[in-house]
């Protein structure tokens, strides 16, 4: 079954991380507090180093806003005096300036080699020239009352916060090829002329033999020489039954022998197993997944020329005038006030909001790229095992032959099948209870590998399982019956026969994989907002038509290999289409990483939930509709917020340059900082309004 593959641990202690990331080049990559971004403007920065830098800033910022004269000004009280009362702003403000203000102006240097000015850059700018022209006021140079030591340090301080609260909002970094390494077990039993021997899964070498127990996992690619076991599969196909291999067949690394021993011949390890192909697959899809620029840096950018251009131009035009002074006055306050700290904290505070919103929802979003890309998603991509369904089988059609009562047929076969653990064994129990059935006494139970399962039941031997019993026992179908079971095999169900100790087939019940109830109202609620659903599995087709039309699907992929799930998504992509990919398992983890936003469900392995950028913490497909909700308030709140911060900045700019001095209106540095700060409120009040949203998946409509 597809939740089995979570159960990766039972082999041992931490995985061979070795076998599968050294060969590649991935070193290990399990997030920490200290995660280093390598693109975009957090290049080489750490969650832990702008949290640090803030907190420090914070603290060297209070002195240098409380001895500040102009804020002393603007709020009514004179700071003590006392021999260097008057320096505690300047040196203060100097560390802040180079320590807090470090990445900004590291950032910005970058962008402008780049030629891409964005946010770094327009922080930068505005903190240096504020630096310089402190300094020239502090040293009493030409004059000026330029005292903008307290607008640096709050600048600094706000645009550290909104940098931390955006990285922990990013997530961490993916750590998808460790999962899959994690699939191997530690060590295997290699076979020797003396017995076995333990030995590390990485010392396995082609043609070794090595014996595999029940619930172990296939340390590598091979070929069954001796034994016959049902396979567990799942992680590898994402069919969700067991499949019988024997002798000839082959088995893939990364699998589990459910039920019996099998002896091995090693054809492929390490690089060369169906799982490091997986592998490379995700690296490949990660690695070509859209670097979309976010909001806030398009709007910077716009700033940054806007305020470049305002301020030559203020300067230009006063030194016209005639006064010098007012030129550089003017052009200060212009590219100081052109950094509203509201735009630093517009996106983050958005994005803190929505991720806190989502996981009390049980989304749990890792990238926010991802939240921001769900809005324009055209098609929801859903794997079928695990995901639309409970991938576990359930009991649909019961027929009986000629004679025999549905109910006391259903019965028996539980009976028979009650001490059995196998999950179809457990459907058949299951259903017999639902409907109150006296199971009759059962006993001398034994399972038939591939085959069935026997046991005693009122003094008489009764068989109950699939074709292979069948031939075995000679035992012929009524047509009657025939006709019923044909229909159930063409719609792709697994038919279990109930015979007696005779041959005779008393009847048969059919299995399917039961679609979740959810999954009709997450289908139907997306089809509502104008978003088309689709379903890529790995069953056969006609198993796939029939959950299709059970929940009115758009499109269906069927019998599609793992490396194809990936290529299905990039053919959707190459139709114009905007694609997210809902799955569970690691055939899954290349497509969900290919995909504009992939989504694991969370009963799901971990590879799945590293390769995804929102992980739903439950098996509810509805969460999804709470993507959607989400990320459409999200983004109205973002351009809300940066029409209020560029807003303001558009209206202040002009203002702070002079444009109606004529008239007497000028915005003095002061006033300007205290609008910046007032902007800011408006800002952070905005957001919170995101919290009146309701995502409880139940309510979706």
């Amino acid at each position: 079954m597809q939740n089995h593959t979570q159960h990766h641990h039972h082999d041992g202690g931490r995985p061979d991380s070795a076998t599968l990331t050294e060969p590649h080049g991935h070193p290990d990559t399990r997030p920490d507090d200290h995660t280093v971004h390598s693109h975009g403007q957090h290049a080489g920065h750490s969650t832990a180093m702008f949290k640090n830098r803030f907190w420090l800033t914070l603290a060297l910022s209070v002195p240098v806003v409380y001895f500040s004269p102009m804020v002393g000004h603007i709020l009514g009280y004179m700071a003590p005096m006392f021999p260097g009362s008057t320096w505690i702003p300047p040196v203060l403000g100097t560390v802040i300036f180079l320590y807090g203000g470090q990445p900004f102006l590291k950032g910005g240097l970058h962008e402008l080699r780049n030629r891409r000015p964005g946010m770094m850059l327009l922080i930068a700018m505005a903190i240096t020239v504020a630096f310089a022209a402190s300094w020239t006021t502090s040293l009493g140079i030409g004059g000026f009352d330029l005292d903008f030591w307290w607008e640096l340090a709050l600048l600094v301080a706000i645009m550290l916060l909104g940098h931390w609260i955006e990285m922990r909002a990013l997530g961490s970094a993916q750590g998808a090829l460790d999962a899959l390494a994690a699939l191997l077990p530690d060590e295997a039993e290699r076979v020797t002329d003396g017995g076995t021997e333990t030995v590390p899964v990485s010392d396995l070498r082609p043609e070794d033999l090595v014996l595999v127990r029940p619930g172990a996992r296939m340390p590598a690619d091979g070929t069954v020489v001796d034994g016959q076991a049902e396979f567990d599969e799942s992680m590898i196909t994402g069919e969700s039954k067991t499949v019988a291999r024997g002798p000839g067949d082959t088995v893939v690394a990364g699998t589990v022998a459910t039920d019996s021993s099998v002896r091995v011949r090693v054809t492929a390890v390490g690089d060369d197993t169906a799982l490091a192909g997986i592998q490379r697959l995700v690296a490949e899809a990660q690695a070509s997944s859209s670097r979309a620029q976010a909001l806030a840096d398009r709007a910077a950018a716009f700033l940054f020329y806007f305020a470049a251009v305002a301020g030559v131009l203020t300067f230009i035009a006063w030194t016209l005038l005639g006064s010098i002074p007012e030129a550089v006055t003017r052009t200060v306050t212009v590219l100081v006030i052109a950094c509203p700290h509201a735009l630093g904290l517009a996106i983050p505070l958005v994005i803190a909001i929505s991720t806190e919103q989502a996981a009390r929802a049980g989304v749990l979003i890792k990238n926010r790229m991802a939240l921001e890309r769900m809005r324009t998603v055209d098609v929801v991509l859903f794997d079928k095992t695990g995901t639309l369904t409970t991938g576990e089988p359930e009991l649909k059609d019961i027929a009986a032959a000629g004679g025999v009562d549905p109910d006391a047929l259903l019965a028996l076969a539980a009976a028979v099948e009650s001490d059995s653990e196998h999950p179809v064994a457990r459907a058949i129990v299951r259903a017999a209870r639902e409907r109150n059935l006296a199971l009759p006494a059962a006993g001398g139970f034994s399972a038939l590998t591939g085959r069935g399962v026997r046991a005693s039941v009122d003094g008489r031997t009764v068989h109950v399982g699939g074709p292979a019993l069948l031939r075995e026992l000679a035992a012929v179908e009524p047509p009657a019956l025939a006709e019923s079971t044909r229909g159930w095999t063409d719609r792709g169900a697994a038919v279990l026969h109930v015979i007696d100790d005779g041959g005779r087939v008393l009847g048969a019940v059919s299995l399917e994989d039961a679609v979740r109830p959810e999954s009709r109202q997450a289908v139907a609620a997306l089809q509502n907002r104008g978003v088309k659903v689709g379903m890529i599995t790995g069953d056969a087709r006609q198993v796939a038509q029939a959950v299709a039309t059970d929940l009115n699907i758009d499109e269906v992929f069927a019998e599609v290999l793992p490396a194809d799930k990936d290529k299905k998504v990039a053919e959707l992509q190459g139709r114009g289409l905007k694609v997210a990919m809902v799955g569970d398992g690691v055939n899954d983890s290349p497509a969900l990483a290919r995909a504009e936003v992939g989504i694991a469900i969370g009963a799901g392995t971990d590879v799945a939930m590293e390769s995804a950028g929102v992980v739903l913490a439950g098996n509810d497909p509805r969460a999804v509709l709470s993507m959607v909700d989400l990320s459409r308030a999200s983004y109205r709140k973002m351009w809300q917020n940066l029409v209020w911060a560029t807003g303001y900045n558009i209206l202040a700019v002009p203002l702070a340059a002079g444009v109606l001095a004529f008239a007497g209106i000028v915005l003095s540095p002061a006033a300007g900082a205290v609008l910046m700060s007032v902007s800011t409120i408006v800002v952070a009040l905005n957001a919170q309004l995101l919290r009146r949203l309701k995502l409880n998946p139940s309510e979706v409509r």
